[in-house]
């Protein structure tokens, strides 16, 4: 897919993964090994595989961003995140890894911990339920979108004497997401 954008569209200049790999609040008992390794392979393989295609092309440029959205998980292990949190903790350090390989070529790896509920109704909304998740809107809680994006635009535009390697967002309520899941349920 890479190659065809590439050939078709032009270069690649920024990337955002962006996947996320929350499979749901299990038990260690209750996670199968299935359900372990799809969190893995959506939140850490999905990410090397997309950088092991574009970072050597970005490298030939000797430019690029890979901006990689990650979760309160990456940093903090909670009950029933068994998967999330080895999926978004490998994400970490692979984006760790990334950077120490490539950022003395040009490419600019960004990993971001999105600290906290993001104001989507596709995603957040549906995982709720209609109810929980108005209830959550009337509050100061989440992350606005376009505070996000705003943020994601100036981490692909830095220049190189000053980069960011790891941030992360949070509301003024500053809530983690899975941490604070019980405060969030009783809404």
């Amino acid at each position: 897919m890479i190659a065809e954008i590439e050939s078709t569209i032009g270069p690649i200049q920024v990337a955002v993964y962006n996947l996320g790999a929350q499979i749901g609040h299990k038990s260690l008992v209750e996670t199968s090994h299935k359900t372990f390794e799809l969190g893995w392979r959506l939140g850490t393989f999905g990410l090397f595989r997309l950088s092991k295609c574009l970072l050597p092309r970005m490298v030939q440029r000797h430019n690029g961003t890979l901006l990689v959205t990650s979760a309160t998980a990456a940093i903090r292990g909670n009950p029933g995140q068994h998967s999330h949190a080895a999926a978004m903790g490998g994400r970490r350090l692979l984006c760790q890894s990334l950077h120490a390989e490539y950022a003395h070529q040009g490419i600019h790896v960004v990993h971001i911990v999105v600290d906290g509920p993001v104001l989507a109704p596709d995603t957040l909304g549906k995982m709720l339920g209609p109810q929980k998740f108005a209830s959550l809107q009337s509050s100061r809680l989440l992350i606005a979108p376009k505070a996000v994006a705003e943020t994601y635009w100036h981490l692909a535009h830095q220049p190189p004497s000053a980069r960011t390697f790891e941030l992360d967002l949070r509301s003024q309520q500053d809530v983690p997401w899975w941490n604070s899941i019980s405060a969030i349920s009783k809404l």
